[in-house]
Formats: structure tokens, sequence, C-alpha cells
């Protein structure tokens, strides 16, 4: 059984609770594992990138000079390619990529994910901390927070509800740190950290969405 340590505010341990996750391990999947991610990072692609061709260019189409006798080269128009300002040839167009993954692969991933977080040491803290009682949002405290628990320097995602607003607040403008719903976590944000919080008042939630990957 599973079991996760709690943090006070100061950074001491405070007590070891069970998460009672009843998951399974799954055979780990490399090569799934990074389709899911580059199709992540695909589909968050915008494909807004566009260049003008020659016929969307707004200078006129009238011929600069005529075709002979000026010992110039010959020119036909000012859009063209060839000339400042002209045209672009097989430019980049807006077009849309995505690709799709299934809940099975989808599910996989997450669950490689988080066995990995779970076997290694010092990936998954729990905090004993809750704003909701306090007027204002305080990124100093919360900042302080972190530095206690050693982990100030370190890539963290912090899992949230969506409606906690006072605590988003406070440590959304930690540069090191990604703030990520209960409802909406990805494989790319998940992974690209070293490790993960979690508030003790959040603790069902989070057992909610990891038994979903099972």
């Amino acid at each position: 059984m599973e079991h996760i340590v709690v943090y006070d505010t100061a950074g001491k341990e405070l007590e070891k609770m069970s998460l009672d996750l009843a998951i399974s391990k799954k055979d780990e999947s490399p090569r799934t594992f990074s389709y899911v991610v580059k199709s992540l990072l695909l589909n968050w692609r915008q494909g807004t990138v566009a260049s003008k061709s020659r016929g969307e260019i707004s200078f006129s189409n009238k011929k600069p000079w005529k075709q002979k006798g000026t010992g110039r080269a010959r020119a036909g128009s000012l859009r063209s390619p060839l000339w400042r300002k002209g045209g672009t040839v097989f430019g980049p167009q807006p077009r849309t990529r995505t690709t799709s993954v299934n809940k099975k692969q989808t599910k996989l991933v997450f669950n490689n994910i988080l066995n990995a977080f779970l076997s290694e040491k010092n990936k998954l803290f729990c905090l004993d901390y809750d704003i909701s009682s306090q007027d204002r949002p305080n990124t100093k405290k919360v900042f302080s927070l972190l530095k206690n628990l050693g982990i100030e320097n370190k890539k963290v995602v912090l899992f949230l509800s969506f409606d906690d607003d006072l605590n988003f607040a406070s440590f959304r403008n930690i540069p090191n740190l990604n703030v990520i719903s209960y409802s909406q976590p990805n494989a790319y944000d998940i992974t690209n950290c070293d490790c993960w919080v979690l508030l003790k008042k959040d603790l069902d939630l989070f057992k909610n969405m990891v038994s979903s990957w099972n």
C-alpha cells in the first residue's frame, strides 16, 4: 500500500497517510508515452503562421517598365518573388495538425507516470496548508513553504481544484511552479517537472484523479 508524507508549513513531517489506491501497475511502454506527448505538442500548435503569395501582395500588377530598350532585365510585376517585398514562393499557410489518442493509451501513460513518481523518494509532497481562512493571496508565504521543503529551485507541479482561486493566485507567480487542475491533467506537464505537490484538503480529489488512471 502506497503512503504519502504530509508536511506542515515549516517543512516538518507530520504524518504518513495511506493512499488506499486499488491501482495495478501496468507494463511500461516508452513508445506509447512518446506518441502521447508528441500528440499533445502537435495539437497545441496554433497553425496560424502564414506568408503572402504574389497574388496577395497589395502592389500594382502593372509592368514596371517596357520589355525592350531600357537595358534592364525583363520585369513583369512588382509582386514577383524576386523583388524586395514581393510575394513568397511556397511559403507557410495556416493548417491544422491534429492527432488522436485513445483512452487506453492515455490511461497507460498516466499509470506509468504515477508509478514512477510513487516509486521514488522526494517526488510527491502533501502540504497541510489552506489559505481559505485568509483575506488575500500571499505569494511570499507560499514560496517560503516550498523553501522549507527544499524544492524552491526545482520544477514543481501543483495540483489544485478548478475553483480554488485564492491558492491559485498565491502560487501562480512562482516562476518554476506550474499549477494544474485535477480535472485537466496532461502527460506532458506532469512529467516535465521534478516533483508533485498537493494540499491535504485536496487529498480526496487527488485519489479520484489517479484512480481513473487504472
